[in-house]
């Protein structure tokens, strides 16, 4: 049983150091009790109080990693139920499910396209992070050798072990040990021999039950057989059944700091429908789920998976910024054209993106506003003509132009006067009111 915020701080130093970032022992106490910090925070606790200690101390959802080397997926460790509590810090992993009774030519051209996934969006990299080996040929050296194929032509991404025969399981773990894979996985029928699997192969293992009940008893038989790093699998199939499953658990771990339900979970959300599988996914994604396993991976399914997984996993309290300085677009001469805008991220890439749609080659100043939009950012006196002008003048771009001329945003035009009279000498143009104008508006210049 999760000790109190009173019993924890019995065991402290009890020296008020604040080194903690609390004022008191007791508050960090407290908010440890709560699962709101680690216990690392405190520097000058004992040994025997760590080893005390360690229940209250451990994250109410356990964390480790899905795969090895620098590309493996941190999962779990979440602390909040709502994102603007405090964000969600790990976002889940997209797999994709492959059965082993393919061609290997169909086999390795699925798994080229997860190798190529990558996506660069508002400055993140994005990918399928893992890839679902279905062991649907009830052969064990065929599995075998599907696995071995797809861990050789996809090295980065995470393995997902889908098969429930311990002998054939067993086989494709040491073919692939060293990468850490994911076994799914352990049934009430077969959880023994799985665990010894995940055991002595040091590899996380999924808990499969009908229903958070027999989920939970589950997950205490498997972590009575010594094996710590679980995934939950509740068995649901619908979006209703998902949402209601992958929110108990979240509430019970992290509400009641029920440890049998205190792990990552895991969503297949296989379909026919490629629409309709990726409207599942994203209902998975919303609500909890570490990794969300599909059938296919078209590049339109991947940018909606992608673009909705980042929104959730992006802290709601600090937006997304790029580096204020002057970027050039397309190899710019002294003769291109100087426009301006914001340094949030995502006016950053669609007014750059435009700009390189227009094959205008062009320089873009990018302002420091602490992230806002350009209305946002103007609105909260971040984007004026004083500050425009002194960004101006002392980034040194008179030094690289051969010209005055500055192309603001449309939907700042009012201050084109105030800013002609800032910047002495310069002329001021008003662009675009929208980025899609951006390239009609270069290309008739």
């Amino acid at each position: 049983m999760a000790l109190t915020g009173v019993q924890i701080f019995k065991l402290l130093p009890k020296t008020n150091c604040k080194k903690c970032g609390f004022p008191t022992c007791l508050a960090f106490a407290m908010k440890l009790a709560q699962g709101g910090v680690e216990l690392s925070a405190c520097p000058d606790v004992s040994e025997e109080a760590k080893k005390t200690l360690g229940d209250a101390s451990a994250p109410p959802i356990r964390a480790f990693n899905l795969g090895a080397g620098d590309k493996a997926v941190k999962m779990g460790g979440e602390t909040v139920l709502f994102r603007h509590d405090k964000k969600f810090v790990n976002p889940c992993a997209l797999a994709v499910n492959i059965k082993d009774n393919l061609g290997d030519e169909e086999l390795a051209a699925t798994v080229s396209e997860v190798a190529n996934s990558e996506i660069d969006r508002v400055g993140q990299n994005l990918r399928v992070d893992a890839v679902s080996i279905e062991f649907a040929s009830g052969d064990s050296s065929k599995y075998e050798a599907a696995v071995k194929l797809v861990a050789e032509k996809a090295p980065d991404a995470a393995l997902i072990l889908n098969c429930k025969d311990p002998a054939a399981a067993e086989a494709a773990v040491k073919a692939v040990a060293s990468r850490k894979p994911l076994l799914y996985c352990a049934t009430d029928e077969n959880a023994e021999a799985m665990a010894n699997i995940a055991k002595e192969n040091a590899i996380p293992l999924v808990a499969c039950a009908d229903g958070l009940e027999a989920l939970s008893a589950l997950t205490e038989k498997i972590q009575g057989l010594g094996v710590e790093d679980i995934v939950l699998d509740s068995g649901a199939q619908k979006a209703k059944d998902i949402i209601e499953h992958n929110t108990q658990i979240r509430r019970s771990a992290l509400k009641k700091s029920f440890k049998p339900l205190g792990y990552p979970i895991i969503n297949f959300v296989l379909r026919d429908d490629p629409i309709f599988e990726a409207s599942i996914a994203s209902v998975a994604i919303a609500k909890y789920a570490s990794i969300v396993v599909v059938s296919s991976v078209e590049k339109w399914k991947n940018l909606v998976l992608f673009t909705v997984r980042q929104n959730l996993y992006t802290d709601p309290q600090v937006p997304m910024q790029v580096e204020q300085k002057v970027y050039d677009i397309s190899e710019p001469t002294a003769d291109s054209p100087l426009m301006i805008t914001t340094n949030f991220s995502l006016t950053y890439f669609i007014v750059s993106g435009e700009i390189e749609n227009s094959k205008v080659p062009s320089r873009l100043a990018v302002m420091d506003c602490e992230g806002l939009s350009v209305l946002t950012a103007w609105a909260a006196g971040k984007f004026t003509a004083a500050k425009i002008a002194q960004f101006i003048t002392e980034s040194g771009i008179t030094d690289t132009i051969s010209h005055k001329e500055l192309i603001l945003p449309g939907q700042v035009a009012i201050l084109s006067g105030a800013l002609e009279d800032k910047l002495d000498g310069w002329k001021i143009t008003v662009g675009p009111r929208e980025a899609n104008a951006i390239p009609t508006f270069l290309k008739g210049r």
